[in-house]
């Protein structure tokens, strides 16, 4: 069984991954560190990060784009949405993240799983990922188009 501290580095290796600008939930880090179905997990490693770490712990949020309350009740919410804000992530009037546009989509084999669910279908791009532009949208069929071109080209 893996120690607590080799969980939590496993943890922080896939948050300090993520850019400026994107969030991911806490299972999406769970399931990309290899702990799929544990979010707590991360919780607990995260809430246990010095006050000077230059992990970007602020990127993490919940399933509902929300972010998540703190059990001691300190400030901590306050700062991560200040910090996301300064990163140009916008929140909805309810306090929310729109993930679809937001949502970080790391690419590689463990990333796969998780895109499973996100990618829209006909490309491997996400909403997120387009540029948010009103043509960014636009941009995935052009892109899927484009894909498709080359695989009829290839095919003898």
């Amino acid at each position: 069984m893996p120690t607590a501290a080799g969980s939590y580095e496993r943890i922080y290796a896939v948050v300090s991954r993520i850019p400026r600008g994107r969030v991911a939930t806490y299972g999406q880090v769970a399931q990309l560190a290899g702990f799929g179905g544990q979010a707590r997990l991360v919780g607990y490693a995260l809430s246990a990060l010095d006050n000077r770490s230059r992990i970007p712990w602020h990127r993490v949020v919940n399933a509902s784009g929300q972010i998540s309350a703190r059990r001691d009740g300190s400030p901590a919410g306050i700062l991560q949405r200040f910090r996301l804000e300064r990163e140009h992530v916008r929140f909805n009037a309810q306090s929310c993240i729109r993930l679809d546009l937001f949502r970080w989509c790391p690419r590689g084999r463990r990333a796969a799983v998780i895109r499973k669910g996100v990618t829209d279908r006909r490309t491997s791009l996400t909403p997120g990922n387009a540029r948010r532009s009103p043509a960014g949208l636009g941009g995935l069929r052009k892109v899927s188009q484009m894909r498709s071109k080359t695989a009829e080209r290839k095919e003898p």
